[in-house]
């Protein structure tokens, strides 16, 4: 199968990829203070020359006392702006495209030594049966939206090219969408995905109305969570549309579907995946992911597994079948800044495998 269909640009709104690849985001926790540095600066800078055509940043959390779990965590607001134009700077004049990750863990585990004076969660549970801290208030939940808009305002202010939302794998976004953490008897839960969807929503319209209409918002989301690699937001078309009709509506241009194999399909009866369900049900373009290049899924790497390099054939198909837009790539480009070059020029037997060890390095 011809790789061209990954190099074709992708354009939206404020969005102009010179291809089909984007960067995954990966937490990394190197920025000391939450200020990122030169060193950050020079990281993402590489993946750009490597001819990455879309930069989704780390997680990069707003301006909550408990937005994020580790002290180096990239903030995303203060002193830390500073670091991220240096990052913008160093991205476009290398050619690349680059939006940030804006995020907040909500009350998943905090590292040793990181006590944040409030802890948000929309019913104060981290797992299904295990209450963990107090539920959101009124206020609480209205300062976190305003958060979310400012970030997405300095984004724009300071040069990206968009946004993305992180709403997926149990952070704050994604408990307030499952039912098992959610419990919220109020306007921000309910029994249906339409109910508990209005945190997310809000916080969608206020960064619409921070940015303006041309400014492109990605949203990521999972079925999976990291408190259950099993669960399911969606079980059927209906439910799924229902959940991403009402993103879409709120001011979402781009849905980025994480799914930990993105050759699994998610329905039966179809081959197509997450993102390919996505876009055929809401009709916006859709970003898939998930262990590209490699033979073994990214859980693995917090095991202290490594991956091994592995054939694109089936991407290639499925971007050749128009089934998503841009496919996100993740530990290969952490392992290898060349590795779209690599795919480009055919060098396939250059690519390296990655190794868990460059986890704790800025490659």
């Amino acid at each position: 199968m011809p790789i061209s269909t990954l190099f074709k640009p992708f354009e939206l709104k404020s969005i102009k990829s010179r291809n089909r690849i984007a960067m995954a985001p990966m937490t990394r926790t190197m920025s000391p203070n939450g200020i990122p540095g030169d060193d950050v600066a020079a990281y993402y800078e590489r993946r750009a020359k490597g001819e990455v055509g879309l930069i989704i940043t780390e997680g990069t959390v707003i301006d909550r006392p408990g937005s994020k779990n580790y002290p180096n965590i990239p903030n995303f607001y203060g002193e830390a702006l500073d670091g991220w134009k240096n990052v913008v700077s160093k991205v476009h004049a290398a050619g690349g495209q680059i939006v940030p990750q804006i995020w907040h863990v909500g009350n998943v585990g905090m590292a040793n030594g990181w006590e944040p004076a409030k802890i948000d969660s929309p019913s104060g549970y981290i797992m299904p049966d295990k209450q963990n801290t107090e539920p959101m208030t009124e206020e609480d939940i209205a300062d976190t939206i305003a958060k979310f808009a400012q970030s997405a305002k300095a984004a724009k202010d300071i040069g990206f090219d968009g946004i993305e939302l992180h709403g997926a794998h149990g952070y704050l976004i994604d408990q307030f969408f499952w039912k098992e953490l959610n419990k919220r008897a109020d306007k921000w839960g309910g029994a249906t995905i339409k109910e508990r969807n209005a945190f997310a929503e809000e916080v969608i319209k206020a960064c619409r109305a921070a940015v303006g209409d041309d400014f492109a918002i990605i949203i990521r989301i999972s079925q999976w969570k990291q408190q259950d690699y099993d669960a399911r937001i969606a079980t059927t078309p209906d439910e799924m549309t229902e959940w991403l009709g009402g993103l879409v509506d709120a001011g979402a241009d781009i849905l980025h579907c994480s799914q930990r194999r993105f050759w699994l399909p998610e329905f039966e009866g179809s081959d197509l995946n997450f993102a390919g369900w996505a876009k055929k049900l809401v009709g916006v373009p859709t970003i898939s992911v998930g262990s590209v290049g490699l033979d073994g899924e990214f859980l693995g790497a917090f095991r202290g597994q490594g991956s091994e390099v592995a054939p694109i054939d089936g991407l290639t198909k499925r971007m050749e079948n128009d089934e998503f837009d841009m496919i996100a790539v993740g530990r290969a480009i952490l392992s290898d800044p060349e590795w779209v070059l690599k795919i480009k020029e055919g060098r396939t037997n250059e690519l390296h495998p990655f190794d868990r060890r460059d986890l704790a390095v800025l490659k």
